[in-house]
């Protein structure tokens, strides 16, 4: 092997290290509960989910135009795990994700404003290309951190994408969030762009 042939492999091989590097610091960062990927998901399991529209929202397309995905279903339906092959497929093409449920959202919101760090949980949230927001209406929120999952996504509006998984029916939001005002404002930001 010639000097020069020895260098450009040896480069090959840093170059290959340090993608794999941030590879890994991007998917520590974003905090997905399962490996996942669309392969692993049975569509012939669940023929209400449609394919091509899901195969069309792993070119990730939506998070060139800060476009948000809302996963409405019963449970065990694959809302999570579409949301975490989406949030992977992000990661692998080098965008920040963040994976985190409607409850610990909130409560982590409501434990920064009692101890002054409000903006910069906020400024936390807003940062990464794709947030993912996982079992919305699982769990009630008290008014106070249904408020506070609304300021984060009103932050991200038109900035950057939203995937949120509920088995909340849309018409019924009012009663997840305990507030109609709350509900129609995020349910506003989430399907409608300015």
């Amino acid at each position: 092997m010639s000097l020069t042939a020895a260098l450009e492999r040896l480069l090959e091989i840093e170059v290959e290290a340090t993608e794999a590097r941030r590879l890994a610091a991007r998917l520590r960062f974003a905090c997905l509960p399962e490996p996942w990927t669309l392969n692993d998901f049975d569509f012939a399991a669940q023929p209400g989910v449609d394919e091509k529209l899901i195969r069309d929202l792993a070119t990730l397309r939506f998070l060139d135009d800060a476009s948000n995905v809302l996963f409405v279903g019963p449970p065990g339906v694959g809302k999570t795990m579409l949301s975490v092959a989406l949030g992977r497929a992000a990661v692998e093409a080098g965008h920040r994700v963040c994976f985190t449920t409607a409850a610990e959202l909130s409560a982590r919101c409501h434990k920064a404003a009692l101890e002054g760090r409000w903006k910069s949980c906020m400024n936390f949230f807003a940062g990464p290309k794709l947030l993912v927001i996982d079992e919305l209406g699982y769990l009630p929120l008290p008014e106070d951190e249904a408020s506070a999952l609304f300021q984060v996504i009103n932050q991200r509006y038109l900035k950057s994408s939203t995937i949120l998984t509920t088995n909340v029916g849309i018409a019924d939001w009012a009663g997840a969030f305990g507030d109609a005002t709350v509900a129609a404002a995020m349910l506003d930001r989430l399907l409608h762009r300015a």
